[in-house]
């Protein structure tokens, strides 16, 4: 199993700390430097932690927990029509990020009261692309109860946030809900508004690791950061990619920013050391975004291996 886990520490150093990962058979997810120290985020293995937090220890450096890394979230608003105003939906997407995982605003566009507010099959298929979703609602309680027929269908992790404090019993298909949010007409930087961040970005954290916890019953062929490693290797064409996240992962799998029709038979075609074709232990799919290509790795169930 890997762990996620983020290093903070001297930017003199941190070659020495990817050097180690790497010979862990880890992998580095981000790098983030700046004149006094750098940010990695990492994926090791977790029979191997210690040796990583001995190593921090003698650097000088700080080793956490990144539960977020390695994954995407969904920030879902019924509607980002009033979009001249600062929107906690923006807040919260930054925070997530900051913490690790890729997040993506979806905006429903329509409907913003209890009765007119929908979802179609469309924006319920991109939103259960992600690892969890982060649905954003606003001051009233019965409102916020009634609008649980937006994310009902959604088949990973839900997230609620509202203003008012409402019992969890009153939202069955919500994973937790964070109250105290709200609407807001300004950006979340009083410490009240700081720490429900931290809540939603601690709600996020557990829904992840359920899933991991679901996943090791039945591990993948093999691993999310494997596969981005092999696509960057063997299909070159990613590197023209204008995203600032050619391929952004996912628990079980990853979006890769080429275009399907174009990209699929290259991705597919991409070979591993022990003489497996992507698309042998893997779906290869387009992405409800935009012209993506999705790869959803296939378990140990349906293929026989783990590698």
């Amino acid at each position: 199993m890997l762990e996620p886990v983020m290093f903070t520490g001297g930017v003199y150093k941190h070659d020495l700390v990817i050097e180690l990962v790497e010979d862990l058979g880890g992998y580095l997810l981000q790098k983030n430097v700046t004149q006094s120290e750098v940010i990695l985020l990492l994926l090791v293995p977790a029979e191997d932690l210690r040796i990583l937090e001995d190593l921090t220890k003698e650097l000088r450096g700080e080793l956490t927990r990144a539960p977020l890394a390695g994954t995407e979230v969904a920030v879902v608003t019924p509607t980002l029509a009033i979009h001249h105003l600062p929107h906690t939906a923006c807040d919260v997407a930054e925070y997530l990020r900051r913490n690790g995982a890729k997040s993506n605003m979806i905006g429903l566009a329509r409907g913003v009261g209890r009765e007119i507010a929908q979802i179609n099959e469309y924006e319920t298929a991109l939103i259960n692309e992600h690892d969890a979703a982060v649905f954003l609602f606003g001051n009233f309680a019965k409102c916020i109860i009634k609008k649980e027929e937006l994310y009902k269908g959604i088949n990973i992790p839900v997230v609620v946030t509202g203003g008012p404090e409402i019992p969890k019993g009153e939202m069955p298909y919500a994973f937790e809900y964070v109250s105290s949010v709200g609407r807001i007409a300004h950006r979340s930087k009083k410490a009240n508004e700081i720490g429900n961040l931290d809540r939603i970005v601690a709600a996020v954290g557990r829904a992840l690791d359920k899933m991991r916890a679901d996943i090791e019953k039945d591990p993948l062929t093999t691993s999310p950061p494997r596969v981005m490693d092999a696509v960057r290797e063997q299909v070159p064409d990613i590197e023209r990619s204008y995203s600032p996240l050619p391929i952004a992962l996912n628990l079980t799998g990853c979006r890769i920013k080429l275009p399907y029709e174009d990209y699929h038979e290259a991705i597919g075609s991409v070979r591993f050391d022990e003489g497996v074709k992507l698309r042998e232990i893997a779906r290869i799919m387009p992405s409800r975004m935009k012209s993506y290509t999705l790869v959803r790795i296939l378990p140990e169930s349906e293929t026989g291996m783990v590698f």
